[in-house]
């Protein structure tokens, strides 16, 4: 390669690493609040007292595991959520109704079909939004540390990111 041609492939490089990089340093926080795609804030809408859940050290010979995050609705109008998708195969959500019955599983998007949520939350209510982990899916290739997401939007576009973070043993 020549010298000129080496030079703009590897500012390149960097320019995307820095990108790549402030844009994941920029995830975090204990509270969740709906976001538009563009990213930019919107009003509050549905709100979340936690994003994170980090499950430690989990093993795969002991099957799935599952974290509950409750999602509230504290304006004085209904809100659509119109998909729930999760970032993996190995990852699915369910939205649990108060009756406690079900709705999903929801998955991955490009991976076989994904039922729209259509859920509708009324002023003031919450729902809980069940996300499980399979440690097993990735075989075992899949020990190490994962990061995976379940995202929520609603009819507007605006989005509720919830992450978990585990490590995985055999």
């Amino acid at each position: 390669m020549e010298p000129k041609t080496t030079i703009t492939v590897l500012i390149s490089v960097l320019i995307l690493a820095g990108v790549f990089g402030l844009g994941y340093a920029g995830k975090g926080g204990t509270v969740a609040s709906v976001q538009n795609t563009t990213g930019s804030s919107t009003k509050t809408l549905l709100t979340a007292p936690e994003s994170f859940y980090d499950f430690g050290i989990i093993s795969m010979k002991n099957g799935d595991v599952s974290y509950d995050f409750t999602v509230t609705n504290p304006t004085d109008k209904e809100i659509m959520v119109s998909t729930l998708v999760t970032s993996c195969m190995c990852t699915s959500a369910l939205i649990i109704e108060p009756d406690g019955s079900t709705k999903g599983p929801f998955r991955m998007p490009g991976m076989g079909y994904v039922p729209p949520a259509n859920e509708i939350i009324k002023a003031g209510d919450s729902r809980v939004i069940q996300v499980v982990y399979n440690p097993n899916a990735h075989g075992p290739a899949g020990v190490g540390r994962i990061n995976r997401f379940a995202v929520l939007t609603d009819s507007n576009g605006n989005e509720l990111r919830f992450e978990i973070k585990a490590v995985v043993t055999p």
